[in-house]
């Protein structure tokens, strides 16, 4: 493709790309969806364990991108990793659909729930952190239409969470248990969609900005341009067998520092020190170069600040679905709206602002008035504190058993849903931008590991719900006992974090060394 062409638009590439996600994320958010209601509602569980099962099953997923990362980068490619990864996930999908066809054998259903979620996990670490850098791939370094097209990305996974809790909450949250699967059952066939295309149109649409063939074989043969000089020397094979096993070490007393000492359960302890431990082991690899790990660590810094952004984005899922469920007016003209029809309402709006944030990027990028990574996503944090303020006030004094009107929460995602387009796909982007190409993936595997660590937080928060008749809880010294404490929680959290953040944005932008 010639410079010309590059520059009129967006190559093909990205709108396959789009579509193979859009249709993966109809497989992930329609299951999402009715996932808290068919464990407390089918399989009789408590909010609090639903909750708990919901934060490590989000938690995971965003976990095992490391290893996808990883497996891509050394050994596979992206491309083998994306279709083994739809693959798992199908498969995984058919699973929750034969959980909630058996719902009624409570036992056996919970062991095909809990199979179905660790194929959903695997798979998804396969899948997401390399689709995800295909899109990058699909542009010369420097490109100034990155920002602009992972919005459009951004915009496609959220056609599909827009479409999925729609149809899976129509078919599936009837009040009626055994129709749960059915709600499954559109989210395996989603997952099947995008598999399908995937391997029927992958040659046609995967071609890097100078023709070539993305994704079949492993980054970790590219060099970077590195110099020889620059590169560190070979290791014995007894040297990388010591290195390894001071690593495993180190994780294995990490884990149980959290495990038990501070008392995580396994799987928060187990995310909480990969969090720690991977990103470690990542930028202590000798063959970076000076630039190289200063990016990283601005990589890294930012991470950080995104686990607050996406712990409190991601109570979508639970704490405000009960919300919904329970304390919103959902009546319109004698029909009550499932709370599930609720998750839709985040991703329209990115489908109608994600347009005019694209093409806000593009006309400020081509002033050279765009603003810096940290300072975008320092202000999605900020929005993302202004949202629960709004619904702060709405609850604020509202008696026990009233409901609060659904422009509530609505106002809620919509100004969340501005915050998303601040920090979600910029975030991808600079992802990209920032890591050396034979740490691609596995990079954007470790920047998933902070929204890991967000989603399990966004489930231990989950359990502070103020419910009717149970005493109030405590979260670092502060009381939750009514909803407007609970959502007072997230502002005081996320806008102290968009302050930080944002004071720390020059220094940051200074060790990203001219990427933007």
């Amino acid at each position: 493709m010639s410079e010309n062409q590059m520059k009129k638009g967006h190559p093909k590439g990205l709108y396959f790309v789009f579509t193979t996600a859009m249709s993966e994320r109809i497989s992930y958010y329609g299951m999402r969806a009715i996932f808290t209601l068919y464990l407390i509602k089918a399989l009789a569980m408590d909010k609090e364990l639903a909750s708990a099962i919901y934060g490590n099953y989000t938690g995971l997923v965003y976990l095992t991108p490391l290893i996808g990362g990883y497996v891509a980068d050394r050994f596979w490619g992206m491309r083998k990793s994306i279709f083994w990864g739809a693959v798992l996930m199908f498969i995984g999908q058919m699973l929750m659909f034969l959980s909630a066809l058996y719902y009624q054998n409570n036992e056996f259903a919970r062991i095909l729930m809990y199979t179905g979620l660790g194929s959903l996990i695997f798979g998804n670490g396969f899948f997401k952190p390399n689709i995800t850098t295909m899109v990058g791939s699909l542009y010369e370094p420097g490109d100034k239409r990155l920002d602009s097209a992972y919005t459009i990305f951004y915009m496609g996974v959220n056609v599909g969470a827009f479409i999925a809790p729609l149809v899976a909450g129509y078919l599936g949250d009837t009040g009626n248990p055994a129709d749960f699967k059915w709600g499954f059952l559109a989210a395996a066939i989603g997952m099947l969609l995008s598999l399908i295309l995937y391997v029927g149109w992958k040659n046609k649409f995967l071609i890097g900005p100078n023709g070539e063939q993305l994704g079949i074989e492993a980054a970790g043969k590219v060099k970077d341009n590195q110099s020889e000089k620059e590169a560190a020397p070979a290791r014995s094979l007894k040297q990388t067998i010591t290195e390894f096993a001071l690593w495993a070490i180190g994780a294995v007393g990490i884990f149980a520092l959290f495990r038990f000492v501070f008392q995580f359960d396994t799987f928060g302890a187990a995310i909480f020190a990969t969090s720690l431990i991977m990103p470690a082991y990542v930028i202590s690899d000798r063959s970076l170069t000076k630039i190289e790990r200063q990016r990283i660590w601005v990589i890294y810094i930012i991470a950080f600040f995104v686990i607050f952004f996406w712990s409190a984005f991601e109570q979508a899922g639970a704490s405000l679905t009960y919300f919904a469920d329970e304390q919103t007016d959902r009546s319109f003209f004698g029909w009550e709206m499932p709370a599930s029809f609720f998750q839709s309402f985040n991703p329209v709006f990115v489908v109608l602002l994600a347009p005019l944030f694209s093409s806000l990027w593009l006309k400020l990028g081509q002033r050279n008035m765009e603003p810096a990574s940290p300072v975008k996503q320092s202000l999605g944090l900020l929005f993302l504190a202004l949202g629960y303020l709004v619904i702060a006030f709405g609850v604020k004094g509202v008696e026990p058993g009233m409901k609060v009107s659904i422009m509530w929460l609505t106002g809620l995602y919509f100004i969340h849903t501005m915050g998303e387009l601040m920090l979600s796909p910029i975030g991808l982007s600079m992802v990209n931008k920032l890591a050396p190409v034979r740490f691609a993936s596995l990079l954007m595997g470790v920047w998933y590991l902070s929204m890991a660590t967000a989603n399990k937080f966004a489930g231990m928060l989950s359990g502070l719900y103020p419910e009717e008749g149970v005493a109030a809880k405590h979260f670092m010294g502060f009381e939750i006992a009514t909803m407007f404490d609970f959502f007072m929680l997230f502002v005081a959290m996320s806008g102290i974090a968009a302050v930080i953040l944002f004071a720390l944005s020059s220094r940051l932008k200074k060790l990203m060394h001219g990427v933007q």
